[in-house]
């Protein structure tokens, strides 16, 4: 009985192997990323908010992401109050570009990349309380924030997501490409964001698919 376990788990792991997938250039995992792509479900990350007793608020997002030709890149994020993605907040839109920075040690084909949205980003509050908040927090330069419309941030001064003026957004994350799933990382522990290369994720998010 113990050999027959044996030669079951063999066998399993030979065909793991055979599996596994072939090492991808950069080349090949652009033209396989080509298009759109969304959260299979609501996902759940830490922030640098915390409670009162001094434990991490998490925040929910969904995602959908579309790569373009060219290293081009257009991404909205729909922040919601709830786990379910039931009552969304506001929706975040950015355009830029991808730099490709070697390879990643999370995963055999794993990608360092820089996200920088240089061409666009934008905030549309999804709900009055939201709307309110920002006229409370953003400073000159800005309209009344209102439910349903968007105003640029793009260079901006804006105290919420803790931008200086003139700065552009950037991230230094991976991408990852396995069974047709598509992986960046996931965010630290600690709620530290992707803004510096010592902060560049050392694991997985939840993953994109095609739409």
């Amino acid at each position: 009985m113990i050999i027959g376990i044996f030669d079951i788990v063999s066998a399993q792991n030979e065909q793991v192997k055979s599996k596994k997938l072939k090492t991808m250039t950069v080349e090949q995992i652009k033209q396989s990323i080509l298009g759109e792509w969304v959260s299979i479900a609501p996902e759940i990350r830490p922030s640098i908010a915390k409670n009162a007793d001094g434990s991490m608020k998490p925040f929910y997002l969904s995602r959908y992401f579309r790569y373009l030709p060219g290293d081009k890149f257009h991404l909205d994020v729909i922040n919601s109050a709830d786990a379910y993605g039931k009552v969304p907040l506001v929706k975040i839109s950015i355009k830029g570009n991808i730099i490709w920075q070697g390879e990643h040690l999370i995963a055999e084909s794993a990608q360092k990349v820089k996200f920088t949205a240089d061409e666009a980003y934008e905030i549309m509050p999804l709900i009055q309380g939201f709307a309110d908040a920002m006229n409370q927090l953003t400073g000159k330069g800005f309209d009344k924030w209102e439910v349903n419309k968007t105003q640029s941030i793009l260079g901006k001064a804006f105290a919420p997501f803790g931008l200086s003026e003139g700065q552009i957004f950037a991230e230094y994350d991976l991408i990852y490409l396995f069974n047709d799933m598509l992986f960046w990382g996931g965010r630290n522990v600690d709620g530290r964001g992707f803004d510096k290369e010592e902060s560049r994720p050392t694991n997985l998010q939840i993953p994109l698919v095609k739409k």
